[in-house]
């Protein structure tokens, strides 16, 4: 298949999470055993699947699938991601699991080539979502499913949670509420099974430490979340705990089938 040309924002996501893989890794929350049996509980992988992780990141939930499906694939644009997505698969000794560098919105597979099909944590980075999401569907057996879990604020609260966001990390494009992300389903034919919503405990120093924010972006974020408790315009929570900020991440895990 023919390579898209890189764009502008493809070299911000490329520069953000090459600085950020290892660290993104090692945030605690993203691993959380609750969080991710909500997804394998939505997903209800069998020992013969096929699955496909798009835009896998460091490999978290590629792996969590491998021990329940027959076979998996991880892809991601970011080589250095997918060196940690490697690390952590040799540290669970997982022989079924292999890895492709590769466009979330040009995905190299042929129709109806796996029974599940996931990304997790995505969406908000990407510029044209449904272009991912259509592909999405199109690898996806008519058998299977489909499903995306990401931030999805408050449509109230979204532009101060994106430009918030935008400070911590600059390759964040837009987090989508839960409408939008389900107008996306129906736009890409693909009809809502199960939707699951959590929230995703954070530490605001935690969260800093695997970002990398334009130059004084962290004391600009700071004193954004601490200027927000009590208030919650960012629409995440965000509470003082002696003197460290946590706050939520609204999440939402949408699984979908193919109509027809």
């Amino acid at each position: 298949m023919k390579q898209a040309t890189p764009t502008a924002h493809d070299a911000l996501i490329q520069e953000q999470f090459t600085r950020q893989a290892r660290p993104f890794a090692e945030v605690q929350a993203h691993s959380a055993e609750s969080a991710m049996g909500l997804l394998l509980d939505a997903l209800a992988p069998a020992p013969g699947d096929a699955a496909l992780d798009v835009a896998c990141g460091p490999g978290i939930v590629a792996c969590a699938l491998a021990q329940r499906v027959a076979s998996v694939r991880g892809l991601d644009i970011v080589p250095a991601m997918l060196d940690e997505a490697r690390k952590r698969q040799a540290s669970l000794g997982l022989s079924n699991v292999t890895w492709e560098l590769g466009d979330a919105s040009r995905l190299p597979y042929p129709d109806e080539s796996y029974r599940l099909v996931t990304t997790r944590y995505s969406f908000h980075h990407l510029l044209e979502p449904l272009v991912t999401l259509r592909e999405m569907a199109r690898v996806c057996q008519r058998s299977g499913r489909v499903a995306v879990i990401d931030v999805a604020p408050a449509a109230d609260k979204q532009a101060a949670y994106d430009a918030a966001e935008k400070i911590r990390d600059p390759s964040h494009a837009s987090a989508l509420t839960e409408r939008e992300l389900r107008a996306l389903f129906d736009a890409a034919g693909l009809e809502i099974e199960t939707t699951t919503r959590y929230r995703l405990e954070v530490e605001l120093e935690a969260a800093l430490r695997a970002s990398f924010p334009e130059p004084g972006g962290a004391d600009r974020l700071r004193a954004l979340y601490r200027a927000d408790v009590g208030v919650d315009a960012l629409g995440v929570g965000a509470e003082l705990r002696g003197d460290e900020v946590h706050f939520a991440y609204p999440i939402v895990i949408l699984v979908g089938r193919k109509r027809g």
